[in-house]
């Protein structure tokens, strides 16, 4: 191998080791908000209630109902008007959470797409691609 051909594949290696050190240096720096985005993710509850308080909901991040609680005047309605206040209330409390999660996660979903992919760089490595799709709550472009 002739000298030229050499010093090519030196600097494209030192250009290789400098993306991926600068990557991982972005990651190391987005870890502690990554993890503290979960964490808060994980911990959150959402409450609604219905228009007459009669029905109240707890709902976690992804919107998934943890509690239901029903007043006496809950039970003097119809199943029919029972179930659409029920309905409702999850509805609003998951609109809401959805509402909350995309505020959290919006900071740092910005900083992971200013930052160029691992498959960028070196094809068949994990993309961080589903790291960004999950912080939009984009569940199938994950997949």
């Amino acid at each position: 191998m002739d000298r030229w051909k050499r010093e090519g594949l030196r600097s494209a290696n030192s250009g290789l080791r400098n993306q991926v050190e600068h990557l991982l240096d972005a990651y190391e720096a987005q870890k502690p908000r990554l993890t503290e985005v979960y964490r808060q993710l994980e911990a959150y509850r959402l409450q609604a209630s219905s228009p007459d308080q009669s029905v109240e909901v707890i709902v976690d991040a992804s919107g998934v109902l943890t509690d239901l609680t029903l007043t006496a005047s809950a039970m003097r309605k119809t199943p029919g008007e029972l179930a659409r206040f029920i309905v409702e209330a999850v509805r609003e409390a998951a609109v809401r959470a959805r509402e909350h999660n995309e505020a959290i996660a919006a900071p740092v979903a910005a900083d992971l797409d200013d930052m160029p992919d691992l498959p960028d760089i070196m094809p068949e490595t994990p993309s961080l691609h589903d790291i960004r799709a999950f912080l939009r709550g984009d569940q199938n472009s994950a997949d």
